[in-house]
């Protein structure tokens, strides 16, 4: 990429400080459930302006070469355009906390946050199922506002 990436965000400047080593992937981990990403949505396409057909979003997910299922996070709506314009329908999006996407995936799946982008990261399906549990013992303990 020819571009210099610039943080816009927190979460942006945490990602660069993780990747350059000044910061901990474990207090970074802990911090992510509190961080607000954007998930790209399959849009609802209706024949009546307003009307959706669906109450449940589709989240944007990618199936890699070993067959894994991947879903794609960005640290921002306007870092998603460039990527999303790839999947014609994804025009829409959820900007929510890392801890309502993990209590809603389930597990089995790895997560990609800011494709295409040279400061973003790449969670596999063993880090994510580590995550839920991080996030599920968080609200057994009451420490999450969700």
């Amino acid at each position: 990429m020819t571009d210099t990436f610039t943080p816009h965000n927190d979460l942006e400047s945490r990602l660069v400080s993780l990747q350059e080593g000044r910061l901990d992937g474990n207090a970074f981990m802990h911090g992510l459930l509190d961080e607000q990403l954007f998930m790209p949505v399959e849009d609802d396409a209706s024949e009546i302006q307003g009307l959706q057909k669906s109450t449940r979003a589709k989240p944007l997910t990618l199936e890699t070469e070993d067959g894994e299922t991947v879903l794609i996070l960005f640290t921002s709506p306007e870092r998603a355009k460039g990527f999303v314009a790839n999947f014609p329908g994804y025009n829409g999006g959820l900007l929510t906390e890392m801890s309502w996407i993990l209590e809603r995936i389930g597990g089995g799946v790895g997560i990609s946050i800011n494709p295409g982008h040279e400061v973003g990261l790449d969670l596999d399906e063993d880090m994510v199922a580590q995550l839920i549990h991080l996030n599920a013992a968080r609200a057994t303990d009451g420490q999450t506002s969700a």
